[in-house]
């Protein structure tokens, strides 16, 4: 995607502003947001993704977090986290699980969740839709069980088969 300001250099920057409800969609080049004055708050006038993330992982509640936060080291690489959240980018592929305890709750805070679902088109995902919510639904009906609520767990069953019958038909 090309600039909207000068028309020349690719677009790095993709940001929505909402003014007052009124909803804008940008797309421009680092050098025209420097000259339109948007910056990205908590940077030093730069626009790197790098310290956008580093914004967001820098979020120790206490220094004995803090501290503990240092000590967490990628066996494979020997970053740390406190490096990590400086630079706002991983040294190697094993750092994901070497700093999975810092990750999950910022997944969870950022995303809403810690595991990527994805989306499903609406025309042609209606089979995939359909066994999501099979799964969700074999879910609460194990939730039920377990509680012992086996007349809800019974209709859950119910709405299952009746999902797998839609399915079938399709």
């Amino acid at each position: 995607m090309i600039c909207q300001e000068c028309g020349k250099r690719p677009a790095t920057l993709h940001f929505t502003k909402i003014v007052n409800g009124d909803k804008n969609e940008f797309h421009i080049c680092e050098n025209c947001a420097r000259e339109k004055g948007e910056i990205i708050p908590g940077t030093s006038g730069g626009f790197s993704i790098h310290n956008l993330l580093s914004g967001l992982l820098d979020f120790e509640p206490s220094s004995i977090s803090a501290a503990k936060s240092q000590a967490i080291r990628c066996e494979n690489c020997g970053l740390t986290y406190s490096q990590f959240s400086k630079l706002g980018r991983f040294g190697c592929g094993s750092c994901y699980q070497s700093f999975s305890e810092k990750l999950d709750p910022l997944f969870k805070r950022v995303h809403g969740n810690t595991v990527h679902v994805g989306k499903v088109p609406k025309r042609s995902g209606g089979i995939i839709q359909c066994k999501r919510e099979i799964d969700t639904l074999k879910k609460d009906m194990m939730t039920c069980i377990e509680a012992e609520e086996f007349e809800q767990a019974a209709k859950i069953r119910d709405q299952i088969r009746d999902i797998e019958k839609k399915i079938a038909s399709l």
